[in-house]
């Protein structure tokens, strides 16, 4: 950004179990392995559309470390994000295709999407937000100095330390950022 540019605000939003159905088993969440798997959330549509509304770039972020691992094909998941993007209009998607052992500065909890994305797109970090369902996310947003709101449905695993907001859903999430923002 040069200078007397301004900033802007951004909503970071986790992919599976926020944008679209986890698949969940034994309590864990776990990727859809196909477009056909891929179900938006209910309500997600109009809360993104809330929130551009409101002047927020929308930019997804997320983990797949299926495709490291080698059960998920990297066109299946990129086609996945493709289509989040182009029907929930969103303005940038990062993916981290890495495993925990590959030590990337990209892989959640690490704040490198989010850090890639403010330097790319001219975000002011400490004026936006993270939404996630699992600990990963809210760290990764409370890292780089966003404000932090966690779906919460009880996954059994391990749970996020320190949140600024706890919510069921990313609707609630929206009315959560937007009444902050217009107070």
């Amino acid at each position: 950004m040069g200078i007397g540019s301004t900033l802007r605000r951004a909503v970071f939003l986790d992919r599976d179990g926020v944008l679209n159905r986890a698949i969940v088993r034994n309590g864990r969440p776990y990727p859809p392995q196909s477009l056909r798997e891929l179900k938006i959330l209910p309500k997600v549509s109009e809360a993104t559309q809330a929130l551009k509304r409101a002047g927020f770039l929308l930019v997804m972020v997320t983990n797949q470390p299926d495709v490291a691992r080698g059960s998920a094909d990297r066109a299946v998941v990129e086609a996945m994000n493709a289509s989040l993007v182009d029907a929930l209009g969103l303005d940038a998607a990062l993916c981290c295709f890495h495993d925990e052992a590959d030590n990337c500065h990209c892989r959640k909890p690490l704040p490198g999407m989010l850090n890639d994305a403010a330097s790319t797109l001219g975000i002011d970090l400490r004026a936006s937000y993270m939404v996630g369902d699992r600990w990963r996310d809210t760290e990764a947003g409370r890292r780089a100095g966003c404000s932090t709101l966690f779906i919460d449905y009880g996954y059994d695993e391990r749970q996020p330390e320190q949140v600024d907001h706890r919510v069921g859903s990313l609707w609630e999430a929206s009315r959560i950022i937007l009444r902050e923002e217009n107070p």
